[in-house]
């Protein structure tokens, strides 16, 4: 299921709009000025109904809320074998959020590599932000499964068709957090919010100002955005927990 807004969703391009229709006629009578009554449209105010809706259609995702539960998916899955080991398919439903539980103690109960959900495209779209709360004893530390580095933190971008190689036309199919804007997993609560023109880190090395082509191709061909877990070895490569900890996604938005 793609994140679309619906019926009950804000409309953030279009400041305190609401659709007020479940087909989404409300917005376009208030953006347009459309009263009850004037069922017959003249030319200019189908003009502007269109304008509204090519509007919508790119920046669809920035107009929806944080997706739900069952909307993430842990993974990735890449050709049958689910990566995230021990863990489950998708995020648990919390008062505040969504939610999962890291493996621990050690590598051999499993590690947690991405949590994504489907878009449509990020073509228009200006940041991604992301506030998330770790529970954890003052104790509890995180590391990458592959050399038990520091756990760290990604947001994550993704251009549909990827195949996962990371060769030739996929090299930069997949894009990452700016260094400096790259997570130390630790508890409590915490927000990244990172510009769209910022240096995203491709899959194998390139910057974004190195081929600004390939990432604004990847913004809107977008197919999966959300965050990923690693170290040293790897962004995505999958971090454990030394107890027990839990990640609760409060709020995940595109602007």
């Amino acid at each position: 299921m793609g994140w679309e807004a619906d019926s009950s969703d804000r409309l953030k391009p279009f400041g305190n709009l609401e659709r007020q229709q479940s087909d989404g006629s409300g917005l376009i009578n208030q953006a347009c000025g459309i009263r009850p009554g004037m069922e017959r449209l003249s030319l200019t105010l189908v003009l502007c109904a269109a304008t509204v809706l090519a509007a919508l259609t790119p920046l669809g995702i920035a107009a929806a809320a944080t997706p739900a539960a069952d909307e993430w998916s842990i993974g990735p899955v890449i050709r049958g074998r689910n990566y995230s080991v021990g863990m489950p398919r998708t995020l648990a439903p919390e008062p505040d959020g969504s939610s999962f539980h890291f493996p621990y103690p050690s590598r051999s109960a499993g590690h947690v590599h991405a949590v994504t959900v489907p878009v449509h495209s990020l073509a228009g779209a200006k940041r991604i932000t992301l506030t998330y709360r770790i529970d954890a004893a003052p104790g509890v530390r995180f590391y990458g499964q592959e050399n038990g580095g520091p756990g760290w933190l990604s947001l994550f971008i993704q251009q549909r068709g990827d195949n996962w190689s990371a060769k030739g036309r996929y090299a930069t199919y997949r894009w990452y957090s700016p260094d400096e804007r790259i997570e130390t997993l630790k508890r409590g609560v915490h927000t990244v919010s990172v510009e769209l023109d910022e240096e995203w880190n491709a899959v194998v090395a390139w910057k974004r100002s190195a081929n600004p082509a390939a990432f604004e191709a990847a913004l809107a061909n977008a197919g999966n955005i959300g965050l990923v877990f690693g170290s040293t070895s790897g962004l995505g490569h999958g971090v454990y927990a030394t107890g027990p900890a839990k990640f609760t996604i409060l709020d995940f938005r595109v602007d």
